[in-house]
């Protein structure tokens, strides 16, 4: 299809000659009445008068119902002088021949005037058109391409013509399908249809649109495909980008997972044919510490296995969460239990029983003081405690975690809830750098959040905010 469509509808054209039809009726009932008031001043009023008054009817006429109409009014103002204002009255009989002058120079001038007139109106209808469609393609332009929304595009479109509905339609083997709508869906046969590049097409349905320039049209299409274009780029490039941070952290996996997995696998290996060893003859003692070692490796191997999984529930968005009441006290009780600190190493803890409920899920809530807690106490030194207190504030509830080590550089800080990322990842022997972003993860999934800040005196706490129970 070539260039633009406006098809005419028969309720249409019935809809546009009613309204001729009523704007000729109007204009012939202001001639009757103008007429009505000049008659009885006839005898006051020199012919040459009652013309110009005339004319300025004509005039009017022009202005606001176009050059036919006016046409039309200078044709019928001339017989309405004729008949009732040039001798013999009430005939079209005229005695002198400067009346027949004086009618025909009207009817050349009325003639003139109105033409002149249709001109300017038309002029200036363009220059507004062409200063609407001038600020609509600005306001289209001045974005980005990036950032220009195709549907932006279609509801510019749509609101500068009027339309109820706006769509680009894209063309494959199997026929033409929407790529984009605004408004109402697309009909058959459309009140615009314009090219918009290869296999699309711009298309708006609506009330009819005369005289649209196709230039303008085609610039809104060609601005359409281009956001069409920009935003297939965009999605191309968020898959690309998406696809390396795949394959970032699978080779930051398989890097950390490498070591992480050996350790506790060559300590059961090792403790356990110690144990099998007939010839190893072992105290009581001895075998005790072989089988707490064993179950030191297993439960971290349980633990990495654990983070393993929760991460990838976060990043696939399949993290089930059920939020109810929960006692803060109690759950700190149990992470604290579930996950003990290393012997030597010590936790203060500070939750009051009095503390309203928080919203939250109860496993979720545990897993993240748990990692939080262990964060701290692999930062901090052993001779320094981990400290863990919680206060109401307001409609929210705030659970400090608080270490005394090296501490955490604002431009930093960060970092340190990306997955498989630590300020010193040159080694893995501190494990997979998974605590902190599960923490990050269920806390935001609970509606809280988990910010770092720094320990006075020197060290890092995190704060756990979660709200009161609604």
């Amino acid at each position: 299809m070539k260039g633009f469509e406006l098809p005419h509808h028969g309720g249409r054209r019935r809809w546009s000659i009613g309204r001729r039809l009523a704007t000729a009726g109007a204009d012939a009932a202001g001639l009757t009445v103008l007429t009505a008031f000049l008659v009885p001043a006839r005898q006051t009023l020199s012919l040459a008068g009652i013309v110009l008054i005339y004319l300025t009817a004509v005039v009017i006429v022009a202005a606001t119902s176009g050059l036919p109409m006016a046409l039309a009014a200078a044709v019928a103002s001339d017989v309405l002088v004729n008949f009732f204002f040039v001798p013999p009255f009430h005939t079209l009989t005229v005695e002198s021949h400067d009346s027949v002058i004086t009618l025909a120079v009207y009817v050349a001038v009325a003639t003139t005037v109105s033409v002149a007139v249709d001109l300017a109106a038309r002029q200036r209808a363009a220059a507004a058109r062409s200063g609407v469609e001038a600020a609509l393609l600005a306001r289209i332009t001045q974005a980005p391409l990036e950032e220009r929304p195709l549907s932006a595009v279609l509801e510019h479109v749509r609101e500068t013509f009027g339309m109820t509905g706006t769509a680009l339609l894209e063309r494959d083997a199997d026929g033409e399908r929407p790529v984009a709508v605004v408004g109402e869906p697309p009909s058959a046969d459309p009140t615009l249809s314009v090219p918009a590049g290869e296999h699309l097409r711009l298309v708006a349905d609506g009330p009819p649109v005369f005289a649209a320039d196709e230039r303008f049209l085609a610039l809104l299409a060609t601005a359409a495909a281009r956001a069409l274009q920009a935003e297939r780029l965009a999605s191309e490039a968020a898959r690309a980008r998406e696809l390396t941070e795949i394959d970032r952290l699978r080779a930051a996996l398989l890097a950390a997972v490498g070591h992480d997995l050996r350790t506790p696998l060559a300590g059961i290996k090792a403790s356990v044919s110690s144990l099998r060893e007939p010839d190893l003859e072992l105290t009581d003692v001895q075998q005790a510490e072989l089988l707490a070692t064993v179950d030191a490796s297993a439960d971290k191997m349980n633990n990495l296995v654990e983070n393993l999984l929760a991460l990838s529930r976060l990043q696939a968005g399949a993290l089930s969460v059920h939020p109810r009441r929960t006692a803060l006290d109690e759950i700190t009780a149990a992470a604290l239990l579930h996950t003990p600190p290393a012997p030597g190493r010590a936790v203060d803890v500070d939750v009051p029983d009095d503390l309203p409920p928080a919203w939250a899920d109860p496993g979720l809530l545990e897993r993240v003081i748990a990692n939080l807690v262990a964060n701290a106490l692999e930062a901090g030194p052993p001779d320094q405690p981990v400290h863990v207190h919680a206060r109401q504030d307001g409609n929210v509830i705030r659970l400090h975690v608080t270490d005394h080590g090296p501490g955490v550089p604002a431009d930093q800080r960060e970092r340190i809830f990306a997955p498989f990322q630590r300020l010193d990842d040159r080694t893995t022997h501190h494990g997979l750098g998974l605590g902190l972003a599960i923490a990050r993860g269920f806390t935001e999934a609970m509606n809280g959040t988990l910010s770092p800040t720094d320990t006075p005196g020197g060290g890092l706490t995190m704060t756990l905010t979660l709200p009161t129970t609604p």
